[in-house]
């Protein structure tokens, strides 16, 4: 009986072979009640996994399990069957008897957390996404803390197609993680972002992606981040242009395409100076070739020259002017010049006024904010957007904190 407890306790111990974690085992000289026919079908169990007979093994393990009166003999009986799974690569003989181990009722609520991780890393590995599902819950369960355990059944939930429910976890996941103060896996906000994206969940895509960029803000990301929300959240024109904005003030364009896409939707915006002022931002960045660019994305000089000719005429009439819409509009023509600080007043002027859009005036109020160096009140301006452009000036905010 003793080889018999032994070779039970290496299985046990060889759980940490197939996943995360290492398993407690039980001790070897534990005191093990079975019966004389348990006891003689569970050396002839041993022999046969010693000797990595697996057609022996699974007759010799179908006896054990028959004659087994006792919880010890099924769980020593299942301990065995694992060791053999393991000895010879066969995860259905390991998962096999992790579910004999668990279902024996001999495991205590040490071991218990190690069994259900292999049983549900093996289950999902063999495809049985329920029985992983299961396991992960019970897991959850034990050690609510395990945010490994969260964030694999989140993954089984997403293929699951159930995308809320892995999301929850997933955030659930992230504040533990943040609330240790440790850093957070850029894998996670992917998969988070992926997620949403996938379900067309946008305010949970923007969420997410907003988690992402904040944490790891580079160039590359700015742009996937940018071009997720762009694509699922059906902007507006204007928010469009915005949006394309951001890219192009967080430096994320990353080629002639989307040198072109930016310049084109502001041309047909009306802004072409600003138009002017990405091409040729990206003729600097050698990314972009003069002299090839689509029509749809070239300004018209003659244009340039007048609207910044009116600048000064038209920021008159709209000061005098009773509604907003005329000092929205010159806001707009000083802020496609770069003339942010001139922007600014004027973007005031028009929600003073109103008749105009609050929501819009606010978000580019706070980037011309931003771009002149006034954080604070940037931050105040985006802040107080509601409605359809929240998650865009939420976008915006990310940015204007990482702004020294």
């Amino acid at each position: 009986m003793r080889n018999i407890a032994r070779l039970a306790l290496s299985a046990a111990l060889a759980l940490g072979c197939t996943s995360l974690a290492h398993a407690q085992a039980p001790a070897a000289d534990r005191d093990y009640s079975v019966s004389k026919p348990e006891r003689e079908a569970l050396q002839a169990l041993q022999t046969a996994v010693t000797a990595r007979d697996v057609a022996g093994a699974r007759s010799a393990y179908s006896t054990a399990q028959s004659v087994a009166q006792g919880s010890d003999g099924r769980y020593l009986a299942g301990a065995l069957l694992f060791r053999l799974g393991v000895d010879t690569g066969d995860r259905r003989l390991q998962l096999q008897g992790i579910d004999a181990m668990v279902a024996s009722g001999v495991p205590t609520s040490d071991q218990l957390p190690s069994l259900y991780r292999n049983q549900a890393s093996l289950a999902a590995s063999l495809g049985d996404n329920k029985k992983a599902e299961a396991a992960l819950l019970k897991l959850a369960e034990l050690k609510p803390d395990d945010v490994e355990a969260l964030i694999a059944l989140a993954q089984i939930k997403a293929t699951q197609k159930k995308a809320s429910q892995a999301l929850t976890l997933l955030d659930r996941a992230i504040a533990m993680k943040r609330g240790s103060g440790q850093p957070v896996p850029e894998s996670w906000y992917k998969f988070a972002v992926r997620t949403a994206f996938d379900a067309k969940l946008v305010p949970e895509t923007a969420k997410f992606a907003r988690d992402w960029i904040a944490a790891y803000p580079s160039t590359e990301n700015w742009r996937d981040a940018i071009s997720d929300y762009r694509d699922i959240a059906a902007l507006d024109k204007a928010s469009d242009v915005d949006a394309l904005r951001l890219m192009r003030f967080t430096r994320a364009l990353a080629g002639e395409r989307d040198y072109y896409l930016v310049a084109e939707s502001l041309t047909k915006a009306g802004y072409a100076g600003e138009a002017k002022a990405v091409l040729d931002e990206g003729i600097a960045a050698k990314a972009v070739d003069a002299g090839k660019a689509p029509v749809a994305a070239r300004p018209n000089a003659k244009k340039i020259a007048a609207d910044k000719a009116a600048l000064a005429k038209a920021e008159k009439s709209a000061l005098a002017s009773a509604t907003g819409t005329a000092a929205l509009n010159a806001a707009d023509s000083y802020f496609g010049f770069g003339q942010y600080e001139k922007a600014v007043p004027l973007y005031r002027a028009a929600l003073q006024k109103g008749s105009v859009d609050a929501g819009l005036v606010n978000t580019r109020l706070g980037m011309a904010l931003a771009l002149s160096g006034n954080k604070a009140e940037a931050e105040a301006a985006l802040r107080a957007v509601s409605g359809t452009r929240t998650d865009l000036a939420a976008l915006i905010l990310v940015w204007v904190g990482q702004r020294s």
